[in-house]
C-alpha cells in the first residue's frame, strides 16, 4: 500500500500542463507525479528533468531510453519504474519480443552488440558503488557518440532519482503498466511487490 496516496490531479490546477504531458506520452498521469504534487514545484522541475531527458529530437531511440530505464530500475529493485520503462517502450514502438527479453539482453538475439555496451554501462552506472570504468568507458565511445553517452547517462540518472522515490512511497502501480509488464516478464519471475494492490 502506498505510504502517500497521489492526490487527484486537479488538486492543483496550475500543474494541468505537466499532466497533459504524461497524458499524451502513458495514457494517465502517474500516481508517482500525483503525489509529488504536494510540493508543486517538485513536478514542474521533475516534468522539465523528464522533457529533456526523453526529449524526441535526440539521437538515441526513444524506446530505447526506457529500456535504459528499465535496467535501472531493475538494478535498484524498483517495481513501479520496471512497469513504466516496459510501457513507455512499447508505446515508442519497441516489439513484444524485446521487451520479454530486456532481462536477458546480454545473451538475446533481439538485441545488439552495441545496445548490449549501453545497457552494460547504465546497469554499471546504477551500481552502488558506480562501476563504470575508464575501459568501459572508452568501448562505449567506439559505438555511440559524446552526445549519445550524455543521453545515455540522463536517463540513468533521472531512473536513479525515479526509483528512490517510488521504491520510498511504495507508490501504487496503475493497471496499464502492471498489465504490460506482466505480459512481457510475468513467466520470469516479474510481480509488482510493494506496488501492487493489497501490498
Amino acid at each position: 500500500m502506498a505510504r502517500l496516496q497521489p492526490l487527484p490531479p486537479e488538486t492543483t490546477p496550475e500543474l494541468k500542463a505537466h499532466f497533459d504531458f504524461f497524458l499524451g506520452t502513458l495514457g494517465f498521469t502517474p500516481n508517482s507525479v500525483l503525489t509529488m504534487q504536494r510540493k508543486p514545484r517538485l513536478v514542474q522541475a521533475f516534468a522539465q528533468l523528464n522533457a529533456a531527458v526523453m526529449d524526441p529530437a535526440g539521437e538515441v531511440d526513444l524506446g530505447f531510453r526506457r529500456l535504459i530505464g528499465h535496467v535501472v530500475s531493475q538494478a535498484s529493485g524498483c517495481r513501479y519504474c520496471q512497469a513504466h520503462t516496459l510501457l513507455g517502450a512499447k508505446n515508442f514502438g519497441v516489439s513484444d519480443e524485446k521487451l520479454a527479453d530486456i532481462w536477458v539482453y546480454a545473451s538475446s538475439p533481439h538485441y545488439s552488440p552495441r545496445e548490449r555496451l549501453a545497457l552494460d554501462f547504465a546497469l554499471a552506472a546504477a551500481a552502488q558503488p558506480n562501476a563504470v570504468t575508464d575501459a568501459q568507458f572508452a568501448e562505449l565511445q567506439q559505438h555511440w557518440s559524446d552526445d549519445q553517452i550524455v543521453e545515455i547517462l540522463g536517463v540513468v540518472a533521472m531512473f536513479a532519482f525515479l526509483n528512490r522515490w517510488n521504491d520510498t512511497m511504495a507508490t501504487s502501480l496503475e493497471a496499464v503498466p502492471a498489465q504490460v509488464a506482466e505480459q512481457a516478464l510475468g513467466a520470469q519471475g516479474w510481480h509488482p511487490g510493494k506496488h501492487g494492490p493489497g501490498a
